[in-house]
């Protein structure tokens, strides 16, 4: 499992690694600027990551071991950040919806299973795992456990993140109307270097125990938690400054695209295809289901929509982001839905195995 999911490729021979290091950070973040000039939403994580596949496929990538984690940590602060007092009452209001939202999310994932199974020829208990939307080491994690194919399922998970990172910021920032959630919304912090300077210190003291704990994305979620401590208190020191927001996500964007080597993608070429339409099915089918959701609950429907979207945590936080569509919230879905595939998921598959669905 640690090699399916290693965001490097190997420099070539007798080319040392710095030069790998920057010629990959190099178009990384030229990808992001084509595309941030062009108005793409999530422009500097989409380019960096279409960028370093496009180089993947022809000279050897990667990324510094610390660009990712570093990546986290910034994106983390910036999404606590906008959580003020009166959003974390509101988000908290509507808890039962993200509750829902979340096995929502699940079941849409079960409903997938035998399309995925049957086009893929891949055994039940597999197919489970790879149709279920949730974090991709999580995912594998919980395959492994289970004795599935944790290669296939890597595989699975990754293409869904990436059908839905290329998917939906353009469509969203085509159809969602945007700045519309006051209840959601909040006033960004002003820019201190020494306030940022200590949020990052407090993030990563808040980091330390979640990884040590074993849990994915603990260099997100650590800073998250922190800044969110800090923002609903009134006591932000400082606002997370855009252009350390970009160059972050075009550390995670680069670190998505060292993935997408020739190697990977040729791996299974039936399953690479099975895997992206499987990943367009269970977006359209939340997407319809988000809609009567969000109507019934009184929530923005453009927020739901984000909130429900197969896709990572950070990605469709990332994505709310840029389009100002209600941040916190689709966060909080995003939140409440990794607690439930980390609770619910083994569960679910062993009831069903129990009941000889999908055989």
């Amino acid at each position: 499992m640690v090699g399916a999911l290693s965001s490097a490729s190997p420099s070539a021979p007798g080319e040392p690694l710095l030069r790998t290091h920057i010629r990959t950070a190099f178009c990384a973040a030229l990808g992001g600027a084509v595309l941030h000039v062009l108005r793409v939403p999530l422009a500097w994580m989409i380019g960096a990551m279409l960028a370093t596949a496009a180089l993947a496929w022809f000279r050897p990538v990667a990324m510094p071991v610390w660009a990712r984690p570093a990546g986290l940590v910034f994106l983390g602060l910036a999404l606590g950040a906008t959580f003020s007092g009166p959003v974390l009452a509101a988000v908290t209001g509507a808890v039962p919806v993200l509750l829902f939202g979340g096995l929502v999310s699940m079941v849409a994932g079960v409903a997938v299973v035998p399309v995925f199974t049957k086009l893929a020829g891949t055994d039940a208990r597999t197919g489970f795992f790879c149709a279920i939307p949730g974090g991709i080491v999580v995912m594998a994690v919980l395959a492994q456990e289970a004795k599935a194919s944790v290669a296939t399922v890597t595989l699975a998970q990754t293409l869904r993140v990436l059908v839905v990172v290329l998917a939906f910021p353009p469509l969203m920032g085509w159809l969602a109307p945007h700045g519309e959630f006051g209840a959601f919304s909040t006033v960004r912090e002003a820019f201190s270097l020494p306030g940022l300077a200590l949020m990052a210190a407090v993030g990563l003291l808040a980091a330390w125990p979640l990884r040590r704990l074993g849990l994915a994305n603990p260099w997100m979620l650590g800073p998250c938690g922190a800044a969110l401590v800090l923002a609903a208190a009134g006591a932000l020191p400082s606002g997370v400054p855009a252009p350390l927001v970009n160059a972050a996500q075009v550390a995670m964007g680069a670190s998505l695209g060292t993935r997408l080597t020739r190697s990977f993608l040729l791996a299974s070429r039936r399953l690479a295809v099975v895997s992206v339409v499987s990943a367009a099915l269970l977006s359209v089918l939340l997407t319809l289901l988000a809609v009567p959701i969000a109507l019934l609950s009184g929530l923005p429907v453009a927020a739901m929509i984000l909130g429900l979207a197969p896709g990572g945590m950070l990605e469709m936080s990332l994505t709310a982001q840029a389009l100002d569509l209600a941040v916190p919230l689709v966060l909080a879905f995003h939140l409440l839905r990794t607690v439930l595939c980390n609770l619910l998921v083994g569960p679910l598959h062993r009831l069903v195995l129990r009941f000889g669905l999908f055989r």
